[in-house]
């Protein structure tokens, strides 16, 4: 009788082991299959048999644990096990997707490890010669100016001497949000930012699209000590139409868990003009970087917007010192009908960094002139 349980026991655990090792080998299996890293796969095939052979172990002696816990659990752990009555099978298959987030983890630190290798932040320098570049732009029109401001009106509300004064300073000048209605929106591809669209100068890779700008405006002001949000989230993907509806839900869940932001930054990308010639540039130093644009709106529309003047005084500072210290990097105020969610905070604004025509390359650089600028303002 005793010697039927001990091999009962033992074609038991025979049976757990095959169970862990198929398990293991079929996911493997799959993932391999699917991985699109091939340096990443070329170093778990070098691997996978000491990680397969470490594992299964390790699986196998869990199983015996769950099923015979007897042999090896000390007490003060028992209360954490599956009951004796029980198969551990959802042992084996935490082994296996352990597995997956090992392998997981290792393709995490290979991007990390990328992005740390990145090139080091440069901060804007100021006293630098400055020039439009007018080969890839449009002749610049607006209806008012004052000084260093230059606005094009498009609505039937008088812009007043009064409206045009840059003397206006946000409460918090310490926390900023950034976030992008037009999350795809893109940029002509270059020989670093080369990708493949998945519309008219849009991508759903955020990597190429202006969320990565934002990030560079982002790293930017940090350096400057700002407390930044960088939201990322698709607002025209899958539907272009509605976008501004998702967004305002974005930012006000964003402002209800980080009350007393005010300096919120919807950052988009120009598309007026012809797609293949329109890039709107300023040569900075050595360097061509894309134009900005303040789009503003009010309650022209019949919307309520209470806010939309506090919004054009502060663009209306951030255009003067922008222009002081940089001429050129910021073309007229665009002042609109449609309130496009401004109405949402007294520091409200789209900016739209260059146009179809930019690259990538030239529209990160002018990241750091207009964090300079913020910086300049909000001081």
């Amino acid at each position: 009788m005793n010697v039927t349980v001990i091999r009962g026991k033992d074609l038991l655990k025979v049976t757990i082991g095959l169970v862990c090792i198929i398990c293991i080998a079929v996911m493997g299996t799959r993932f391999f299959t699917k991985s699109k890293n091939k340096n990443i796969e070329r170093k778990i095939n070098i691997d996978i048999t000491s990680v397969i052979d470490k594992l299964t172990s390790r699986s196998f002696l869990s199983c015996l644990d769950a099923v015979v816990p007897m042999m090896s659990i000390e007490k003060k752990e028992e209360k954490h096990l599956i009951t004796e009555n029980k198969l551990g099978m959802r042992g084996i298959f935490n082994v296996s997707l352990g597995m997956m987030d090992n392998i997981k983890n290792m393709d995490s630190e290979v991007i990390q490890n990328v992005e740390e290798t990145s090139k080091e932040l440069e901060l804007a320098k100021t006293d630098l010669t400055t020039e439009v570049v007018s080969d890839r732009n449009i002749t610049a029109n607006y209806t008012n100016t004052n000084g260093k401001v230059e606005v094009k009106n498009r609505t039937d509300y008088e812009i007043t001497e009064d409206l045009m004064q840059t003397d206006y300073s946000l409460d918090n000048n310490h926390d900023i949000l950034i976030f992008h209605t037009h999350t795809c929106e893109s940029y002509t591809p270059s020989e670093e930012y080369n990708y493949q669209m998945t519309g008219n100068y849009r991508t759903t890779d955020l990597n190429y699209s202006v969320v990565r700008v934002g990030d560079e405006l982002g790293s930017q002001l940090e350096a400057y000590e700002y407390n930044v949000i960088h939201d990322k989230t698709y607002h025209d993907y899958p539907s272009y139409t509605g976008s501004y509806g998702r967004s305002l839900a974005t930012v006000e869940n964003i402002l209800s868990q980080n009350q007393g932001i005010q300096a919120i930054f919807d950052l988009h990308r120009d598309a007026v003009g012809n797609g293949d010639d329109y890039g709107p540039t300023v040569k900075i130093g050595d360097e061509t970087v894309a134009q900005l644009m303040f789009v503003l709106g009010t309650d022209a529309s019949g919307l309520l917007h209470p806010n939309w003047r506090q919004n054009f005084k502060f663009a209306a500072k951030l255009q003067e010192k922008g222009n002081q210290m940089y001429p050129g990097l910021f073309r007229p105020i665009n002042l609109t009908s449609s309130r496009y969610n401004q109405q949402v905070s007294p520091g409200a604004v789209i900016i739209e960094v260059g146009a179809t025509a930019n690259t990538m390359e030239e529209c990160l650089g002018s990241m750091k002139y207009l964090a300079k600028v913020i910086s300049e303002v909000m001081k």
